[in-house]
């Protein structure tokens, strides 16, 4: 398995023009140097659909909850998750693209709760047939990154002016959702201006769970984020408002990631810890990111 310290990263974010903003995370290069057959195993939080492309090396190996690592695919996309996503990387070089409700509403025709805590093979779904052409662009050989982030960056943009039904009510929730005073199903309803019903309807097409399930992850996220943000000291200092108490975040914790806070902070986490401290060197390279969330809640100190 080999060691802690036998492995190398890099990681390159790439801002997405004004328009694409709503829909997407970040367009990001990941690059993995290590040795034969060493495999770097992490575990990521619940989050939206993801797209990753493997450029060069072994694609990943991941599960979403509990069972084995199992192979995936060059272009491989995981829908929208509500447990920990346990991956393992070799060397390798993976371009990602992390894709926000309003992005599945846009660039995808399927019901994101289809595609819910599990990952698909996108060259071969119907559902992506339109986007296998991102695979094309980041494995062409001789092309500079930042040519082909402009390349992949312009192929979204032609979607952009394609009509896409309860786009501003998709985009209202998208917001709401991150905003901590949103705290019950019904100012969710009263934030974006639909009633329950309608919500419930929107929320399994577009964001792939159920209002409820949308509002525990969020405050479990914003939770976590200040916990990695704080520097992993102090569990009860980065709980958030909306919990009762400690017992019942520990349960939460429990129910998304299959394990205590204390075994998740004591778990070494090899990749992810040495991409927070990339971020923090280098905090301005892109408004957000999905490896991991914490710069959807503010940056780091």
């Amino acid at each position: 398995m080999g060691t802690q310290d036998d492995f190398a990263i890099s990681v390159r974010y790439f801002p997405l023009a004004e328009p694409l903003e709503p829909y997407f995370t970040v367009l990001y290069c990941f690059s993995v140097s290590c040795p034969p057959e060493r495999v770097i195993v992490d575990l990521l939080h619940p989050e939206w659909a993801s797209m990753r492309f493997t450029v060069s090396g072994p694609p990943p190996i991941g599960c979403i909850g509990p069972g084995p690592l199992e192979p995936k695919w060059p272009f491989v996309l995981s829908g929208p998750s509500s447990k920990a996503v346990r991956f393992g990387l070799q060397e390798s070089q993976i371009w990602g693209l992390g894709l926000q409700p309003a992005g599945f509403a846009r660039f995808i025709p399927l019901a994101a709760r289809t595609v819910a805590d599990t990952t698909v093979n996108g060259q071969t779904h119907p559902a992506f047939a339109g986007l296998v052409p991102l695979l094309d662009i980041v494995q062409e050989e001789g092309v500079e990154h930042e040519d082909k982030a402009r390349r992949i960056e312009e192929f979204l943009l032609a979607y952009e002016s394609l009509p896409v039904a309860q786009l501003k009510q998709v985009l209202a929730c998208q917001a709401a959702l991150r905003d901590q005073d949103v705290s019950c199903v019904d100012d969710l309803c009263e934030w974006v201006g639909i009633s329950r019903r309608t919500l419930e309807r929107m929320c399994a097409r577009y964001f792939g769970f159920a209002p409820k399930m949308l509002l525990r992850r969020e405050r479990f996220l914003r939770s976590l984020a200040q916990f990695t943000i704080a520097g992993k000291e102090n569990w009860s200092r980065a709980l958030d408002d909306q919990y009762y108490d400690q017992a019942h975040f520990v349960r939460e914790f429990k129910a998304f990631m299959g394990m205590t806070p204390t075994e998740y902070a004591e778990a070494p986490h090899p990749i992810l810890d040495r991409i927070t401290v990339q971020r923090r060197a280098d905090q301005d390279a892109a408004p957000q990111t999905d490896l991991p969330t914490l710069l959807r809640y503010g940056k780091m100190s």
